[in-house]
């Protein structure tokens, strides 16, 4: 089994010390960051505790090794979608369907309808689906491993047409993308 308190802590923007507060009753950040790091057995006790001071089900604090993460691959600010330097794993809300991969954005800065601390989760489909993202926020991989998102305006001969969310902003084109992340589920923090 695997602990997955540090990436929905993350995820969440907490630091240690926010969550060891949260905890009734409290406790310190150096707890909460060794049952993070598993120098301290993560109990039935300590998983419920940890789950109501983070808002989640407890059974996401855990998983198998088998299980395929969801990533948080890139953030969304000013200047458009940006690649992260290193994945995030991203454990709520939704799950891999059979073999179609699901993805997220983290959205930075505010741009159009997204807000800051926003995460667009995006399911991956293929060439031969694009089609049917038409008219739908996409995020699609560019070389050099960047992304661009967007509104799918057009689709022809493998090229898609991206107008991003931000005002002002122009029409991005990618030929030949290997993927599109479909918008899904936007999960918004109070």
């Amino acid at each position: 089994m695997i602990n997955r308190i540090r990436d929905i802590r993350r995820q969440k923007g907490l630091t240690l010390a926010d969550v060891a507060a949260r905890c009734s009753p409290p406790t310190t950040a150096q707890t909460i960051g060794r049952l993070e790091t598993g120098m301290r057995s993560l109990s039935l006790a300590w998983m419920n505790r940890i789950a109501a001071a983070l808002d989640v089900d407890p059974q996401l604090l855990v998983g198998a090794e088998s299980d395929r993460p969801t990533a948080m691959v890139a953030k969304l600010g000013p200047t458009g979608a940006e690649a992260l330097t290193r994945p995030i794993e991203a454990v709520f809300p939704l799950a891999p369907d059979g073999d179609t991969p699901v993805v997220v954005l983290g959205v930075e800065t505010s741009v159009g309808e997204y807000r800051a601390g926003d995460q667009v989760w995006l399911r991956q489909v293929g060439p031969e689906d694009f089609a049917r993202a038409l008219n739908r926020d996409v995020l699609a991989p560019r070389p050099a491993g960047r992304f661009a998102f967007g509104r799918m305006i057009d689709h022809d001969s493998g090229r898609v047409a991206l107008l991003p969310p931000g005002i002002g902003q122009r029409q991005v084109v990618i030929d030949q993308p290997a993927w599109l992340g479909v918008a899904e589920m936007l999960v918004r923090r109070l």
